[in-house]
């Protein structure tokens, strides 16, 4: 049995997420399946690194499959794409260790949050970005993103049930550039929880424009209460950019 590795790119618009579905076959993960199931003549389950919400993109994902077929990488990569829709790509596919898995074996991930900070609309990043008409405040931004790097229990700022699974993470990594009137919060770190990047980007743009003072994150996280934390911004803004192994 083979285990085939896959990078992969996806603008998630259109899509219900990463994950496959009982209610619906509008999934990556899904459409993958199929594609793979028809193509090896056998059926496939797909693993992934992660599961990205509806409308959130890729262009770093990485996800795992095992197969008895025979084809070549190279062959696989050419049908995949051949078929695939327009809006999913696989950029490479390789041969794993028998016991790589692309979610257990991640280490760590990169994801990008952008923001149009701008009056006026910007027809061309309407889908991969969330436009904030308000001045922000930059330097505020960062001061308040000083508190929330490092290991820390990120209960507040997940939309997850209470469970019995560890809400600490460690963020290595919160970047926030400004070019013209775009802005990219980055952030790398060794997990992050279900909203949980789209929630710390609300935060911190509630700091951007005066609603909120940056000292106030450490409070939120000790408060470990999803009411104190920022809104959860939209899906369109967020792309995993890269998974670490």
């Amino acid at each position: 049995m083979r285990n085939i590795r896959l990078l992969l790119q996806y603008e998630g618009t259109r899509y219900q997420g990463w994950q496959r579905q009982t209610s619906s076959e509008n999934t990556i993960q899904g459409k993958l399946e199929q594609l793979l199931s028809k193509m090896c003549n056998e059926p496939i389950e797909v693993m992934g690194s992660g599961r990205t919400d509806a409308g959130v993109h890729a262009l770093g994902q990485v996800a795992n499959f095992h197969t008895t077929s025979t084809m070549s990488a190279e062959e696989m990569l050419s049908y995949i794409n051949e078929y695939l829709p327009q809006d999913i790509a696989v950029l490479q596919v390789t041969e794993a260790a028998p016991r790589f898995h692309s979610r257990l074996n991640a280490c760590g991930k990169r994801y990008c949050y952008r923001v149009i900070n701008s009056a006026i609309p910007n027809v061309f990043w309407r889908r991969y970005a969330l436009e904030v008409p308000l001045k922000l405040d930059v330097e505020a931004m960062e001061k308040a993103a000083s508190y929330l790097s490092g290991e820390h229990d990120f209960k507040a700022f997940t939309s997850a049930k209470k469970g019995k699974k560890s809400t600490v993470r460690r963020i290595d990594k919160i970047d926030i550039a400004r070019e013209g009137d775009r802005l990219t919060f980055t952030f790398e770190g060794n997990g992050f929880l279900h909203h949980m990047v789209r929630i710390l980007v609300g935060t911190l743009l509630e700091v951007g424009t005066g609603k909120r003072k940056p000292e106030e994150m450490s409070e939120i996280l000790a408060s470990g209460s999803r009411e104190k934390a920022g809104a959860l911004v939209p899906a369109k803004g967020l792309t995993l950019m890269e998974v670490f192994y």
